[in-house]
Parts: structure tokens; sequence; C-alpha cells
């Protein structure tokens, strides 16, 4: 299926369904993606791997791009709700990644104090208290957990060297409800493996783990572009919106985008 790449290390700003007007940052290659995960359904298709792997952005780079867009934007009187870390793979993996927070945290105050600073991540790196601090440190800490069974973890998102979800739970725990937890809803089929985080008994698993983790809340979605897998199904809003109500239930605030 047709997907893509961000070529830019800051780009948009996009208007996000989720956080607004959003100026995104990639710190991953601008001509493929790095991760460490290799979700069926992800935008920006598969991991590369090898060889293909490309050359990840200076970090005095990205704050010179960032400053000056910041810049320009301000000049011009135009908004900004949030400065988005995605792009092409894990964010967190960049070796920078804790220099460049801090660093755009200054930025955010001296030209948008009041604009929220967010990053999305997979999780698989919060093991790295380097990591787990700079994610203490933004506005909107948007951590994925597609499944609380990990059977589907790596059905789903097809994690990359070792991945263990007790280890990963803890790791969430330990923010003490200071995160958001995004969690994808697909159904489908993928290599001869029927795929459907919307059952039963995986929302009651998923649910207990919210139980745990006590986010801040949760955002709950499907797919909205094309995805790297074929025969990937888009959860109706319908049926998001039941699944939000069971989390709202347990006390803990939800969004849902269709």
């Amino acid at each position: 299926m047709s997907t893509f790449l961000f070529d830019k290390i800051v780009f948009g700003p996009v208007q996000s369904r989720r956080l607004g007007v959003s100026l995104g940052i990639n710190l991953l290659p601008p001509d493929g993606k790095v991760c460490t995960f290799d979700c069926i359904y992800c935008e920006c298709g598969w991991t590369d791997k090898g060889e293909k792997v490309g050359i990840l952005p200076k970090q005095e780079d990205v704050i010179s791009k960032l400053e000056s867009v910041l810049t320009d934007r301000m000049q011009n009187n135009l908004p900004i709700d949030a400065i988005t870390f995605a792009g092409n793979g894990e964010p967190t993996m960049h070796p920078k990644f804790a220099e460049i927070i801090d660093q755009t945290i200054k930025l955010k105050q001296r030209f948008y104090p009041n604009a929220r600073i967010s990053v999305l991540s997979n999780a698989t790196m919060i093991t790295k208290p380097k990591v787990f601090n700079a994610l203490l440190k933004v506005d909107d800490n948007i951590l994925k957990l597609d499944s609380a069974v990990e059977e589907t973890i790596r059905k789903i998102n097809c994690p990359l060297g070792d991945f263990h979800l007790p280890e990963l739970m803890e790791g969430l725990e330990r923010f003490e409800g200071n995160l958001v937890i995004q969690t994808m809803f697909i159904r489908g089929e993928y290599d001869g493996q029927k795929i459907d985080n919307t059952t039963e008994e995986e929302l009651l698993r998923w649910l207990d783990a919210l139980s745990v983790i006590r986010p801040k809340q949760v955002m709950v979605y499907s797919i909205a572009r094309d995805t790297a897998a074929e025969n990937i199904e888009k959860v109706p809003l319908k049926e998001l919106e039941t699944i939000a109500k069971r989390v709202k239930a347990l006390g803990i605030d939800v969004r849902v985008s269709g």
C-alpha cells in the first residue's frame, strides 16, 4: 500500500486530530524508517534494517531548524498548539534525544510559551534513564500500548530485538500517571494470522493494564491512512466510542479519534 515518510527535520505544521496545530520534529532519517517496532499499520511503511538504515540528523541541525521555523511563524502571527516529536519511527532512539528535549523546552518558552511539547513514542526505550527523565519533562508524554497480550503485540507491533511485556508494563507504571496511553485498534489479517485487538478478552486485559498504569489520559483511535501491511481494517468510530466508555468507567479521561 502507499505509505509516506517525512522528508524534513521540522515539518508542518499539520492539523492533528489529537494535538491541534502541531509542528512536527523528525529525529530519524528523511529517507527511511528507523524504529524498535515494525508495526503492520504504520503509515511510514516498514522499518529499515541492516545497510538500509540512514543517518540521523545532528542535534545542532534540529535546534537550528526549529528555531528558524518558530521565528518565522511568530513574526507572521501564525499559531502553534504543539511541538510534536514523531516522524519516521521512534524519536527516543536518537542518542541526543534528552538534550534536544531540553533545548526545545527553552525555545518553546521563548517563542510559544503556551504551546505544548508532545512526544509520540512506542515506549520501548523508557528503560533508559535519560529517555525516561526527558519524557517526564514534556507536556504530553504519549506512549503506545496496543494490547496487554504479548502475543498480540508481537503480531501487531512486530518488536525488533528483545521485547518483554512485563518489562514494558513496569516502565509505564514508573511514570505514576504522568503519561498518556495511545492505543490503535485494528482488525484484519497478516502473515496468515488473524489480527484483532478488539475482542472481549483483549479489551479486558487492556482495561486491567490501564487500571494498573492509571494514565492521565487514554487516546483511542484507528487507522486514518494507508498501512504498511495490506488487509488491515479500520475499526468504526461507534465501536471506538463504546471502548472509550469502558475506559471512562475506570475514572480515566479518554479521547477518541475516528
